[in-house]
C-alpha cells in the first residue's frame, strides 16, 4: 500500500497528491492529513473517481484508505 502523507499541507496539494497517487498505481493508498475538510475533500475525490473510501482518526488527524 502506497502512503501519502499530506498532514500540514495547505489545499490543493493533499488533493494534488492524492491524484497523482491514484493514477500511478492501482493498490490501494493510504492517505494522511490533518484537518477534517482535508479528509472529507480526499474522500469526496476518492468516490468522483470510482473509488472505495475508509477513514480512520489517528493521533494526528485521519488515515483516508482508497480501494
Amino acid at each position: 500500500m502506497r502512503e501519502v502523507d499530506a498532514r500540514g499541507l495547505s489545499c490543493p496539494e493533499p488533493l494534488m497528491l492524492t491524484a497523482e497517487a491514484i493514477k500511478s498505481d492501482s493498490s490501494p493508498v493510504k492517505v494522511l492529513v490533518t484537518e477534517p475538510h482535508q479528509k472529507t475533500n480526499v474522500e469526496k475525490f476518492a468516490k468522483d473517481h470510482g473509488k472505495k473510501t475508509t477513514v480512520e482518526e489517528i493521533e494526528d488527524g485521519f488515515a483516508v484508505v482508497i480501494e
